[in-house]
Parts: C-alpha cells; structure tokens; sequence
C-alpha cells in the first residue's frame, strides 16, 4: 500500500555515479594502505574521507528523497523502507566475512584453530544486525565492533543518522537545521584542529573514544547534505559528472599534508574539504545531465554497483593484507597482479551480489509492501 502512495522520484544520475567512483576510491585505498607503514606514507592518503562524502550524498538524497513525503509516510515505512535498501548487502557482507575468516590464515589476527567455529557464526549472526560486537568477542584482534566486515561501523552511524532524521530532524525549521550544521561543523573543525592525529580516520571501535569520532564524521556530513537539499535548486553545469569526478579523485588521493609535528595541517585539508568541497562536488553534480546513452549506462552501473561493493570488497581486503604481511619487505610492484585480483575479485563479487541476491531481494520485499 505505502509503495502505490509513493511514487519513487528520479534520481540523480551523476550523483548515483560519483557515489560509484568513491566506492572504487575506497576499495583502491584499502588495497594500497596494506602497504603503508604509517598513515604518513599511504598511497590514495585521504581515501577513507569517502565515508564522510557517503555520508553527505546520503543526507542530500534522503532531503530530497522524503522531506516532502511526511504526509503519507509513516515513521514505520521509512525504517522499513530504508532496512529493505541497506539491511540484505549486510547478510552478504557478514556472510562473506565469515568464509574468508574462516579460509584466510595470517599473522596479524587468530585463526580458526584458535576461535571456535560457534564463536564465529555467533559474531556472523550478531553482524547480520549491525549491532556493536563488544571488545571480547572481537575474534580478529582489530578492535573493530565488526570484525567480520569491517565497514559495517558506517552503516551503524548511518542508521543512527536516519533515525535522528525521522524522530525529529526533519521537523526542524530552517534556521534550526542550520544551527545543528553549524555546531557540528564547529565540532568537526575543533576534533580535526586539536585532535592528537589531525584526522578523522576512526569510528569502527565500540568505544569513548570512537565513537566520539563516529559521530563527529556523521553528524556534519549527513545534516549538512540534507541542509543542502532544501537551500539550493540545481543549476545546469556543463560536463558536471567529468569535473566532479576529477575533484573527487584529486581530493582523495591527494598526499598527507604535513608531518608528525604538524598534524594539524592535515585537520585543516580535511575541514576544508569535508565542509567546503564535498558540498560543491554534489551541487555541482546535482546540477548536471547525462545526456549520453553509454554515459547513462555507466551511471547506473556505478551507483547500483557502489553499495553492494563497499559493503562487501573488506573481507578480500583482510586476505589482501593477510597476504602482504607475510613478507614484510614486499613492495607495491611485486604485490601488483595479486592487488589487481583482489580489485577484480572485488568488483566482481559486488555485482554477482547485485544481480543475484540484492536486486530479487528488494523486489521481493517492494512486493509485499505492496500487498501490505
């Protein structure tokens, strides 16, 4: 019934693509960091600043998305909306985690001689749910709340932003909403200039300490994307997709700005961007069209593609860097046809997902909504 009330607005294209292109950047950036020996030497250095522009995409679209739906929608159809779209990748993710745990052997974390196997379908079931596995049955070591698929910390803080969002947020006026964005602008700027690491790389430990950090990268990315939603119109940028992409690319690959007696620097790179040019970049990309048929296909490849692949391209990664800890001397050349496969692996697992389990799944439950 909720389905037939809603018609589903059109996307926005290229911001479904840049969502893609970030998921790469992600995948990429986590290859390369099994190389790093410090967060001074690794390639794509601010990489993992994807998560705050996930999260910034995501409060624009979920603006512009619901903001002018309240009058049908129901609190209890938006959570269930939003769990039929992000919850079934999260089996997957879990799933999947569990199997390259249970086959990968390293160094760096327990084997599956040392964690018992009920341990570790125990952990996988609690990860189905995204609710924080506490220090002692942290069976990697890593101090992750999931250690079975790592990037499962930002979905956590994502529903969190979607909650806060349907219990009140959305209520707010317009010179509230700005005052929230502000503060937590504020709040960001303050951690990453007085913080000990002059980042804000963290989130995933169920701790004070992380989770301070979680929501200091959630707070100002989601509200400020949903903020962004109701003060701007789009505009008509020319080739917007190909200019967003560049900044994109160029903003997260860029090298650590300063060293260990200076890390404030990089704080103030990584305000700059989280306030200023991620914004920019999905205003501008608000405000393009593609026109081009091949150019549409890739866009739809990459946001259906960006999802499914961030969920679930960490479990390789564990094996990746399992791998390269084994010879510690290994340079990047050596590891590249090994790093390429773990990529290709990665982007290939996505889309199987995708195609073969999210896709039917969603279908599945659009169709009892609306027999609901």
């Amino acid at each position: 019934m909720l389905s037939n009330q809603l018609n589903a607005k059109p996307h926005y294209q290229i911001l479904d693509g840049l969502r893609g292109v970030a998921a790469l950047i992600v995948v990429t950036f986590h290859i390369c960091e099994a190389h790093a020996t410090s967060k001074f030497d690794m390639m794509i250095n601010h990489g993992y600043l994807a998560v705050d522009f996930f999260f910034l995409l995501s409060g624009y679209v979920i603006g512009y998305a619901y903001d002018d739906r309240w009058g049908k929608l129901t609190i209890g159809g938006f959570f269930r909306r939003r769990l039929a779209r992000l919850q079934p990748m999260v089996i997957v993710g879990m799933v999947i985690g569990a199997i390259c745990f249970y086959y990968s052997d390293s160094p760096l974390w327990p084997n599956i001689h040392t964690v018992p196997v009920w341990k570790l379908l125990i952990v996988m079931l609690v990860g189905f749910t995204l609710i924080p596995v506490p220090a002692s049955w942290d069976i990697r070591g890593w101090q992750e709340m999931h250690p079975l698929d790592g990037p499962g910390w930002s979905l956590y803080f994502e529903y969190i932003a979607n909650i806060l969002y349907a219990l009140g947020v959305r209520k707010l006026p317009k010179g509230a909403l700005w005052a929230l964005v502000l503060a937590s602008a504020a709040l960001l700027v303050h951690y990453l200039l007085t913080g000990p690491n002059g980042d804000v790389i963290g989130g995933w430990t169920p701790n004070l300490e992380h989770t301070r950090i979680g929501f200091t990268r959630m707070l100002f990315p989601f509200f400020g994307g949903l903020l962004l939603s109701r003060i701007t119109r789009p505009a008509y940028i020319k080739n917007a997709f190909l200019w967003c992409t560049i900044i994109l690319v160029i903003v997260l690959a860029i090298p650590r700005i300063g060293g260990p007696d200076n890390v404030w620097t990089n704080g103030l790179y990584e305000s700059l961007v989280i306030i200023l040019i991620f914004p920019l970049i999905v205003y501008m990309g608000a405000s393009g069209q593609i026109h081009s048929a091949k150019g549409k296909q890739l866009s739809k490849f990459l946001g259906d593609l960006s999802y499914p692949l961030y969920i679930t391209h960490y479990p390789f990664i564990y094996v990746y860097t399992g791998w390269v800890s084994r010879d510690k001397g290994m340079g990047f050349g050596h590891a590249l046809p090994y790093a390429l496969l773990t990529f290709v692996v990665s982007v290939s697992v996505a889309y199987a997902a995708l195609k073969w389990y999210d896709e039917p799944v969603r279908a599945w439950l659009k169709r009892r909504a609306v027999k609901a």
